[in-house]
């Protein structure tokens, strides 16, 4: 059994918290030789090197995916264009071409012209995040028993794949081989749609602070501040995924929007059964999600802050 890394390099394009999350990850896997980043940010740049979160901070993305046979862009959809003509002439033989976001078939159509014949595109999703971004918002822990959905093309190399699951699983996630198209309709639903809420639902809260003298704010309950802490994600990346999934998002908004004009009607006109049995089956699912282990059933979801 060889003891080779099963990267021998890695090259992270984007240095915010998934990259450099993987970055952690990474190392504390022991299968990958080198490490090295690029991100567009100086600041960014400037923060990876004090803390050494890559063995080299390149200062373009063509020097950081020199010989490198993974290459993953950590970046929002609408840099990916641009990244993948300036960097994929200088992709290696055999090199892997990935990314982390939660569009894929938009990732397919928009980088597939680039890639030479010599390299292999395999989009990726990583199902884990936070509101938090940066360098120094990573973590190794990050990807651990979360999820990681990988979308080859029909025409993929399966050698390719293959070590692309390898990593991910080394990183801590489980890995599953999913169409892009198929992909971005389950995404619409678990992940953009309730995003799209929490952006819609604090906004509103916003427009009436001034109303309520401030006590949105003030007495703001437990479902929203889950709210906010969505809604506080990355604004550039999740314009990005709406721009990009919009069928499938729209697609996912007609149906919750008739479901919500169902349960309109239920209160209006005092259903009380139609209300109950809704919230009991909501609430199952609220059950199976921390049966399946991506939540837990601690107070505040697990996440109350610790203690100084």
């Amino acid at each position: 059994m060889s003891d080779a890394p099963i990267i021998r390099k890695l090259s992270l394009i984007g240095l915010g918290l998934l990259g450099s999350s993987i970055a952690h990850a990474a190392r504390r896997s022991g299968q990958v030789g080198t490490i090295h980043g690029f991100d567009a940010s100086t600041e960014h740049r400037r923060i990876a090197a004090e803390i050494n979160l890559v063995d080299q901070v390149a200062q373009t993305a063509r020097e950081a995916v020199a010989d490198a046979d993974l290459v993953i862009l950590c970046t929002p959809h609408g840099a990916l264009k641009s990244l993948a003509a300036e960097i994929c002439p200088h992709l290696m033989q055999g090199a892997i071409l990935s990314d982390v976001g939660s569009v894929k078939s938009a990732v397919v159509t928009d980088l597939s012209p680039f890639v030479p014949a010599h390299a292999h595109l395999i989009p990726g999703h990583p199902i884990a995040g936070t509101e938090q971004s940066g360098p120094r918002a990573g973590f190794a822990t990050l990807f651990d028993n979360r999820w990681c959905i990988l979308t080859p093309p029909e025409n993929a190399d399966k050698q390719a794949v293959d070590t692309l699951t390898r990593f991910w699983q080394a990183l801590g996630s489980n890995v599953e081989l999913m169409d892009a198209r198929h992909h971005d309709l389950v995404l619409a639903i678990t992940s953009h749609l309730p995003h799209l809420i929490a952006y819609n639902i604090v906004g509103t809260a916003a427009d009436l602070e001034t109303v309520t003298q401030s006590e949105v704010i003030k007495y703001s309950a437990g479902g929203f501040r889950d709210f906010t802490r969505i809604a506080a994600s990355d604004p550039t990346m999740w314009r990005d995924v709406f721009l990009n999934n919009r069928e499938a998002v729209l697609e996912m908004l007609g149906r919750f929007t008739e479901d919500l004009i169902s349960l309109q009607r239920a209160i209006r006109w005092g259903e009380g059964d139609t209300l109950f049995d809704l919230f009991t089956r909501t609430r199952a699912i609220r059950r199976s999600i921390i049966d399946a282990g991506q939540d837990s059933s601690a107070p505040d979801f697990g996440r109350r802050p610790k203690a100084d």
